[in-house]
């Protein structure tokens, strides 16, 4: 099985660097952009085929190291692989 864990800042708090690379693509001349947030996406390779078991485990990943949960939101996707 596969995790993909997607990790972005909360709604509230601000994003300066999604406000850069909104800028710079309003500067390149993009400029249908309005707004960006910048996140980052974790893969972890598990071996497990329980999926149910896996997203418990990744969410305890999740909150003890992977997401800062004071500023960031998370979303976990389990995968399975051939």
């Amino acid at each position: 099985m596969k995790a993909i864990i997607h990790i972005g800042l909360k709604p509230d708090v601000l994003d300066p660097q999604g406000r850069t690379i909104a800028r710079s693509l309003a500067h390149m001349g993009f400029d249908s952009v309005t707004k960006a947030r910048q996140g980052k996406t974790i893969e972890l390779d598990l071996d497990t085929e329980d999926a149910k078991k896996a997203k418990l485990e990744v969410e305890k990943m999740c909150k003890k190291l992977l997401a800062n949960t004071v500023i960031e939101d998370y979303q976990i996707e389990i995968v399975e692989q051939d």
